[in-house]
């Protein structure tokens, strides 16, 4: 199969910040048993700016440009030390590729893009995506990694979309306000229901949702694409999602 793995900042970071050492070393090491047994990974990576935030001692996300654009800078570097650290380990080499919206919406600088990584995918490698969010600056105010983890599953023709977050999939209301909330585990059409449940932002040094989720999903089931949404607490899940089996919630591809 070839995924498209998309890790959310309270997925790779404690709520302090700070890098959440054994999760991120199970995700490092899943994902390259998965490469082992034949499939194509790329995986699209938010927690620049979290892991910057951390590293510059800042306390808090910020929420003026300049410094939001200085954390990325420290903290994509940190977050790609990471990366080639533990995947070295398993002997896999990682790619990093930073790209706006310009590299998407302008036919060129896309097919550069998508040449790109077809080729990384065929010498073996795990590229490795972010918004570049220290250039850009409409990407870093929506912070919305969701959206380009479809958009790349979509052009890079992949099989599946798997979205690591805080929370175990969809819900009938929100988990964390109304105990009666209950797990939605597939959806064939998304229709104004699922859009109206959707809810707003989540962690503190994240900035994505449900609703960039949801979104992330039209764009992925319109494309034909299977997409699932997961709790990345248990990277192990991976494995279950990639047999077939049930968790998180399931959007089928429009085929």
């Amino acid at each position: 199969m070839r995924l498209v793995i998309k890790v959310g900042t309270s997925t790779l970071t404690h709520s302090s910040g700070r890098l959440n050492i054994r999760r991120v070393e199970q995700l490092c090491k899943v994902i390259s048993d998965l490469k082992n047994a034949d499939n194509e990974v790329v995986l699209v990576s938010s927690g620049a700016i979290g892991m910057g935030v951390s590293k510059l001692n800042l306390g808090a996300r910020p929420s003026d440009m300049p410094t939001k654009q200085a954390a990325a800078a420290v903290g994509q570097c940190e977050l790609m030390y990471t990366y080639d650290k533990l995947f070295s380990v398993y002997n896999h080499t990682v790619a990093q590729v930073l790209v706006t919206g310009d590299d998407i919406e302008n036919n060129d600088r896309r097919n550069h893009f998508k040449n790109t990584v077809f080729r990384l995918l065929e010498l073996g490698a795990i590229p490795v995506i972010n918004e570049n969010d220290t250039v850009s600056t409409a990407e870093i105010a929506v912070g919305d990694n969701d959206t380009l983890a479809a958009i790349v599953a979509v052009n890079v023709k992949a099989d599946l979309l798997i979205l690591l977050s805080d929370i175990d999939g969809l819900y009938t209301a929100d988990p964390k306000k109304d105990s009666g909330a209950k797990l939605i585990p597939f959806v064939e059409n998304l229709d104004d229901k699922i859009y109206s449940i959707a809810g707003g932002a989540g962690s503190a040094l994240g900035t994505g949702g449900m609703s960039t989720k949801i979104k992330a999903a039209q764009i992925c089931t319109d494309g034909g694409i299977d997409m699932i949404i997961a709790n990345g607490a248990n990277p192990e899940k991976l494995y279950e999602a990639v047999a077939g089996e049930s968790i998180g919630t399931f959007f089928k591809g429009k085929k």
